[in-house]
């Protein structure tokens, strides 16, 4: 990720970012884990040009509000049963990257309570909104 961060098309970025935002939802491709919820946390960054995310009045509508990033993820979750975490992270990117104002998206998501004696069992993207 760290190598991802010195790009240079993100010199001129801010990183807006949602931490640990923890949801119950139903995810996985086993039998067992159908019909059945499981907490995931979501990390997420997007990368926002200074030109459009650098407030001159101080104001919210100059900037890339950090609701939106829930948002994404409420609604993706809402669409029902996902299997894959990598199906998860990969619509979470796009309709992120869908908004105009974002030029990149790192999303990683976490199955919390996958295996006993593990923190998490996890996917990461990144993507850069296609030119």
């Amino acid at each position: 990720m760290s190598s991802v961060l010195t790009d240079p098309r993100l010199a001129d970025c801010r990183r807006l970012f949602v931490r640990n935002y923890e949801v119950r939802m139903n995810i996985g491709a086993y039998e067992a884990e159908k019909g059945a919820a499981q907490r995931v946390r979501f990390n997420v960054d997007l990368f926002i040009a200074l030109a459009i995310s650098t407030p001159k009045r101080d104001a919210l509508d100059e900037i890339v509000n950090s609701d939106i990033i829930p948002e994404a993820i409420l609604a993706s979750i809402g669409q029902g049963h996902i299997h894959l975490q990598e199906t998860l992270c990969d619509d979470v990117a796009a309709r992120l990257l869908a908004d105009v104002r974002v030029r990149a998206v790192r999303v990683v998501t976490e199955k919390v309570d996958v295996y006993p004696g593990c923190e998490s069992v996890g996917v990461e993207i990144f993507r850069f909104k296609e030119a």
